[in-house]
């Protein structure tokens, strides 16, 4: 009985042991159990640098908290009278019927009024937002919803389809906002959050990482298309677009736009426009009511063995000039055929996406620098813009 006693005791003893060893050995965690937000701690106490990412970022509550109420939920519609001018233009019997209930009807094959929903960021306090144009470019009437559920109606300031961006305004003040992060400072591996409103399920949250930077989809439909994306495995749906890419901080790193699927839900990627790409578009829109991008007046393809081969280069990533155009910026500057892009602007180009960002960000009479490797020869070109012909 005394053996019995004693090994119960002896038990009891090593649990105390056990739970007193394991509160203290846990991060955040007191003797009442009360988990405390180290990170939070971490973030206030550490003198970080640009692009300096903690790394085991688990709570997410404060870079939510900060960027939930600067994302909006936005209800964009086609009216019925947009729609029945749309008709008169394609339908030639359209004229015939003056009845407005036939645009409800499917079995005479008008146009329906389109409608859709998605998500946007608040940029300025005076109610400036950001969003992509497919989740606008169709409508004539737009209704955005801010995080306290007051409904506003806005205008359409300015769209970009080539970047699938546009600009709204909203008659409001004294709105929240979120600092905009540097994106070319972010890093494969880093922690995101994609804020928005999927499926109507409004406010919504996910946490991924970027899996990938400088993703070119072939998602924007145009000639003159920008595609570098920031790719994550940050879980967006239908109701994403147009929503907020955020840093661990609660900054924005970039605009949610397109998923890969097949099936037309998150598949496990996504895909955002980097925010230094973004704002310049959206602060020309913002100003002058459009962008006009500048142009190199090139025709390119990656670098590729065989191309390397074929030039002497002991070189395996850039962008190969395949043709000038005559008369364009890069011909006046100095650009030849067979050059090899390696930097813009001291950045480094590995592949098409890369000078696209650069470019594509930059106005009509702007100054790029390229860097060219010509034959084996590092060559420095500065590029003077040109608008579209």
């Amino acid at each position: 009985m005394k053996q019995i006693i004693s090994l119960v005791f002896t038990g009891i003893v090593g649990g105390v042991i056990t739970l007193g060893g394991y509160l203290l050995i846990q991060p955040g965690q007191d003797a009442s159990g009360v988990v405390k937000n180290q990170y939070a701690k971490a973030v206030n106490n550490v003198n970080m640098k640009p692009g300096m990412v903690l790394n085991a970022p688990f709570d997410f509550t404060e870079a939510a908290e900060k960027a939930m109420p600067a994302v909006v939920h936005i209800a964009a519609k086609e009216s019925a009278k947009a729609a029945k001018e749309k008709n008169s233009r394609t339908d030639p019997w359209s004229n015939f019927f003056g009845d407005d209930s036939l645009l409800e009807n499917p079995f005479f094959g008008f146009n329906m009024p389109k409608q859709g929903s998605g998500s946007g960021v608040i940029y300025t306090q005076d109610g400036y937002i950001i969003t992509n144009n497919h989740v606008v470019e169709f409508a004539d009437e737009v209704e955005v919803t801010t995080f306290d559920n007051k409904k506003y109606t806005a205008r359409i300031v300015g769209t970009y389809p080539d970047g699938d961006l546009a600009v709204l305004k909203i008659d409001a003040n004294g709105l929240p906002t979120m600092r905009a992060a540097n994106s070319d400072d972010s890093k494969i591996g880093e922690w995101v959050l994609a804020v928005g409103n999927p499926l109507d399920l409004n406010s919504t949250v996910t946490a991924g990482i970027i899996s990938a930077k400088g993703r070119d989809i072939n998602i924007i439909r145009g000639r003159s298309s920008i595609e570098s994306f920031i790719q994550t495995d940050a879980a967006v749906n239908p109701g994403n677009s147009g929503g907020a890419l955020v840093d661990v901080y609660g900054r924005l790193l970039g605009i949610n736009t397109a998923i890969a699927t097949k099936t037309g839900f998150f598949e496990g990627y996504s895909f955002a426009i980097p925010i230094n790409l973004a704002l310049k578009i959206v602060d020309d829109i913002i100003e002058n009511g459009s962008y006009r991008r500048g142009f190199l007046g090139i025709n390119i393809a990656d670098l590729d063995n065989e191309t390397a081969k074929e030039l002497g280069l002991n070189i395996f990533q850039g962008v190969h000039v395949e043709s000038v155009v005559e008369g364009g910026a890069a011909q006046y500057a100095g650009v030849l055929p067979d050059d090899v892009i390696i930097e813009i602007n001291n950045r480094p180009v590995k592949s098409t996406p890369d000078l696209l960002e650069v470019v594509g960000g930059a106005k009509e009479g702007d100054t790029v620098t390229l860097t060219v490797n010509r034959l084996g020869k590092i060559q420095t070109i500065p590029v003077l813009l040109k608008g579209s012909n």
